[in-house]
């Protein structure tokens, strides 16, 4: 089977770039890639096996087969996406504590 095209949001990719500023100005450049390294091993996951996620309950009818998945070595960051057979869209990449809903 063919794997899906990755897509990033413009939302998506604001999210990493601002994570990963934020590590940097906090702890410097180790954590910074140490994010960079586990956001692209957790793309590579679901573009790999795309259902891995687990999948939302929002009420929202447009948001209803959303996914989630952690990004690998930091659980409480979220990365949120939709699939079908040709694409695998990632609509953001957000802290878990956030009301997250509104954020899609």
């Amino acid at each position: 089977m063919k794997r899906p095209r990755l897509v990033l949001s413009d939302s998506a990719v604001a999210d990493i770039l601002e994570q990963a500023d934020w590590y940097r100005a906090q702890s410097g450049v180790v954590l910074e890639e140490r994010w960079e390294k586990a956001v692209t091993t957790t793309l590579l996951r679901i573009v790999n096996n795309a259902s891995a996620g687990a999948p939302c309950s929002f009420y929202r009818e447009e948001l209803r087969h959303v996914r989630r998945t952690a990004i690998s070595g930091f659980s409480k960051h979220l990365l949120f996406y939709k699939f079908d057979t040709t694409e695998l869209f990632v609509l953001r990449v957000i802290h878990g504590a956030r009301d997250l809903e509104s954020f899609l």
